[in-house]
């Protein structure tokens, strides 16, 4: 639950960015960092500007061996000593490792998630710290996201701030809650499967809310996913691995009992004609520019 009483005991003096003391919420914020050497200052001072910011950040060099590793020194050498802690591993295990391993070292009761090139709005951990307290028995809670173009500001809160619980059905064909917006209690007995490079956070929401834990989504927007630079590609854009791994999951979810067989089967089924929709949409997108940018015949 989360306590606000003990919440303004607790603050930290921010001098390396001339900030007066501020409280604190009880979120340890989990940073995978993969080569982010051109990302992460940006994705770190989001957290460090929130209204309510987090107790503590934990950082995980996934071996990048590029440098990344002294960025990330330095990024935590810019805050007040104790708030950002570096974890360097000794090679590249993928997001789940490096997200479990600092999950490990949390210390406080709620953890959050910020990907290295992603963004917070200043009022995110202020408004979903809120609805816990008033509904503590939301294990997991989300928000909306979108994608822009980096550097874009995140507009204010818009109307009233609603929280809406997530059902069985929602999750079973689509994931609603996008890492970079989940805040989770620290002591769910679930952690990222370290196998599975694909879908890893859709399956460890299923597991969570099949299990029977309450699961919510705010109404606001409260965080965005940075658009990626000409050429630049993440395990995000592979759609056909992402189709892949979400048919394992979910055959993996009715073995291990958290769904039903036609629970699967319905799933499996609008899964499959999703997939052909996005192939279809994604064939029409590029025919209508490869018509665009050939050459016209000349008219005489």
């Amino acid at each position: 639950m989360y306590d606000k009483t003990k919440t303004d005991t607790t603050s930290i003096t921010n001098t390396a960015h001339n900030k007066k003391p501020v409280k604190q919420a009880p979120v340890s914020v989990l940073v995978p960092c993969y080569r982010c050497k051109a990302t992460i200052d940006e994705a770190i001072a989001s957290a460090a500007a929130q209204t309510l910011p987090p107790a503590e950040v934990l950082m995980v060099e996934d071996g990048s061996n590029d440098g990344t590793l002294e960025a990330l020194h330095r990024v935590a050498a810019s805050y007040p000593e104790g708030w950002i802690k570096v974890i360097a591993l000794p090679n590249n295990g993928g997001p789940s490792r490096a997200r479990n391993i600092a999950w490990q070292h949390a210390r406080q009761p709620y953890v959050a998630f910020l990907d290295s090139d992603d963004t917070w709005a200043p009022r995110k951990l202020e408004l979903q710290m809120a609805a816990l307290e008033v509904d503590p028995s939301i294990a997991l809670i989300s928000h909306r996201m979108v994608i822009s173009p980096r550097g874009k500001t995140i507009p204010a809160p818009q109307g009233s701030t609603h929280t809406r619980t997530i059902g069985r059905s929602r999750m079973l064909f689509h994931n609603p809650f996008p890492t970079a917006s989940v805040v989770l209690r620290r002591d769910l007995p679930f952690r990222f499967d370290e196998n599975v490079w694909y879908s890893e956070d859709y399956l460890l929401w299923s597991q969570i809310l099949f299990s029977g834990h309450r699961c919510a989504k705010l109404n606001q927007l409260l965080a965005i996913w940075n658009a990626r630079a000409p050429g630049q590609h993440g395990l995000s854009d592979n759609f056909t691995a992402i189709h892949s791994a979400r048919c394992l999951m979910r055959r993996r979810l009715m073995r291990e009992g958290f769904i039903n067989p036609v629970e699967y089967l319905f799933a499996r089924t609008v899964g499959a004609f999703a997939r052909i929709k996005r192939i279809w949409r994604f064939k029409r997108k590029n025919g209508r520019a490869f018509r665009a940018s050939a050459p016209q015949p000349s008219v005489k």
